[in-house]
């Protein structure tokens, strides 16, 4: 014989001795049970009477919350469904059966109330493990089967992710109405319809995401319009509070690490030329943030959750600092060419919002020394250099001007114009040329200095603003030769160039101010924004000022594990 057929075959018959020994063992039991169901007919309710009430006592003991669906708003739990009930056709005698005092049996060969959970999501609406009954001599009959319901759950997201949610178990009669089935709670109390522990937590496994707050459980009377029959339910009330470790965590300080970004666009200096990329990098950052909390949340129009508006607000206050952004690039851009700058523009923006920011604008200062006068060094067609002084002496009037003495220089230009570019290069007006690459001047008559070359001004020197000439010089050339007065002119020409440059450059550096004012002012602004709108958003949730200790916690002073017997009918 091959040795696996022989072992199955000591198997078969070790399991046979027990059984026999278990049966022979215990021969009042087996009697007994022989006796209560030989003629036992499940079908029928256990009543004497066929008006009168069975009364079906409930209770629940949660084991453990599996999961809780905001998306699908569905509630999985793990629970024990105790049940009892008085059924006289399971009475004996103890006596008469050796003292067997209770009895364990097959729950589906008795009997039972067709309990079943109304909102249910899963399709098994009753208990799908049938698990043995115990019936005791009195006619009581206890039946804990454990089963995991998904029951509909009306999820409210206002406060996401510092919400708290109720979650409903409707369990009632399938078949029976309360004329015939008076469905109670086990822990009721006479006069009363409310049990405020109506569940069992003395075996509940701690939940990771959720803390129990309130279980009570409300026996319910319903009539409806086509019977005049009540139809009884238990409905218990699981409140829950959800732990925000995780939430805040990953979502809620990630989003207001990327918010208090905004503000640093406003520190970027416009030159970088990054102010507006960065600007959208964190908009698209938000974004991504705003589809995983859709993607968690259920998609409901009623209410818009507390971090869908953070996100919201986070979301609309890039986007402005966005606009402001193209608005102070505008600013840093402009020139003289473009835009010319207000006078109350430069009074609020260069002299009042710097003091009230705190911010002071380092002041450049010119080297007047350098720029009080000037040197020309010119080599005659003889191959002789000459000196000619050509002082600065600049004057604070904008429209002052020194005077040529005409008769020792004519052909001084009389505008701004007339010192062109194309004039001095073809020197009609001047008699010659100032080309510096160009003919040999003729031979004309040396003089041997030009110190009588002077000029004459109004303004000291202190109060230089600006290295180059504001008014054109008077000259006096009395021995001076007509080469060195065209030089002189040319220069002049340079000099009013590099001032209308310098010029330029100071009314862009005004601009560049002023953008940078508009930074300071607005990095202020959307702080204080951040700050508000943050503490306004979060701090809503109620139930950041729950302190209510949660009742699994100290589920020991409420747990039972004594045999709860119906209330007598």
């Amino acid at each position: 014989m091959p040795p696996i057929i022989g072992e199955t075959l000591r198997v078969w018959f070790l399991s046979a001795l027990v059984v026999h020994g278990a049966v022979a063992g215990n021969p009042d039991a087996k009697r007994l049970y022989d006796d209560l169901l030989s003629n036992y007919n499940k079908l029928v309710r256990p009543v004497v009477n066929t008006s009168d009430v069975l009364r079906v006592c409930i209770k629940l003991k949660l084991s453990q919350l599996i999961d809780v669906n905001l998306k699908n708003q569905i509630m999985t739990t793990n629970l024990w469904v105790e049940q009892s009930w008085y059924d006289y056709k399971l009475r004996w005698e103890p006596k008469e059966y050796g003292g067997v005092k209770m009895l364990h049996v097959p729950s589906d060969h008795i009997w039972r109330p067709d309990i079943v959970l109304y909102n249910n999501a899963d399709g098994n609406f009753e208990v799908t493990l049938a698990t043995k009954a115990t019936i005791y001599h009195q006619g009581l009959v206890e039946w804990k089967p454990p089963a995991i319901y998904k029951s509909s759950c009306e999820i409210d997201v206002e406060y996401f992710p510092f919400d708290e949610q109720t979650c409903v178990l409707k369990f009632g009669s399938w078949t029976y109405d309360g004329f015939k089935v008076d469905l109670r709670h086990m822990d009721e109390k006479s006069g009363s319809n409310v049990v405020d522990v109506g569940v069992d937590l003395s075996e509940f496994y701690m939940s990771v995401e959720w803390d129990i707050l309130e279980v009570p459980a409300v026996r319910n009377e319903k009539f409806y319009t086509c019977c005049d029959e009540p139809y009884l339910d238990i409905t218990f009330n699981i409140t829950m509070r959800r732990k925000t470790l995780f939430y805040t965590v990953n979502i809620i300080i990630p989003c207001m690490g990327i918010s208090f970004l905004t503000v640093l666009t406003f520190y970027l200096p416009s030159d970088s030329g990054e102010k507006v990329t960065l600007s959208i990098s964190i908009l698209i950052s938000l974004h991504v943030f705003f589809l995983l909390v859709v993607e968690i949340i259920p998609p409901t129009s009623l209410v818009v959750p507390l971090l869908g508006k953070y996100l919201i607000f986070a979301m609309i206050l890039v986007s402005i600092s966005i606009c402001v952004t193209v608005v102070v690039l505008n600013v840093h851009f402009r020139s003289p060419q473009t835009h010319k700058m207000a006078p109350w523009v430069k009074r609020v923006f260069i002299h009042i919002l710097p003091r009230l920011l705190v911010m002071r604008r380092p002041q450049y200062k010119f080297e007047t020394n350098r720029y009080s006068s000037g040197r020309v060094l010119m080599r005659t067609v003889r191959g002789k250099e000459k000196t000619c002084y050509y002082p600065y002496h600049p004057s604070t009037q904008e429209d002052s001007e020194e005077h040529l003495t005409p008769k020792r220089f004519h052909s001084r230009a009389a505008s701004k114009e007339d010192l062109s570019p194309s004039s001095l290069a073809d020197g009609a007006r001047f008699g010659g040329s100032c080309l510096i690459h160009g003919p040999p001047l003729p031979p004309l008559p040396l003089h041997t200095e030009c110190e009588d070359l002077s000029v004459s001004g109004e303004a000291g020197i202190e109060e230089v603003k600006s290295p180059v000439l504001r008014s054109p010089p008077a000259f006096s050339h009395s021995r001076c030769p007509p080469e060195i007065h065209k030089s002189c002119i040319c220069v002049r020409f340079i000099a009013e160039h590099t001032k209308m440059l310098e010029d330029s450059t100071k009314v862009k550096e005004d601009w560049k101010y002023v953008a940078m004012v508009l930074d300071r002012l607005f990095l202020w602004i959307f702080t204080l924004a951040v700050l508000v709108g943050t503490a306004g958003i979060i701090l809503q949730a109620p139930t950041l000022y729950d302190d209510r200790v949660p009742i699994d916690k100290k589920f020991n002073e409420f747990g039972t594990t004594a045999v709860v017997n119906c209330p007598p009918q």
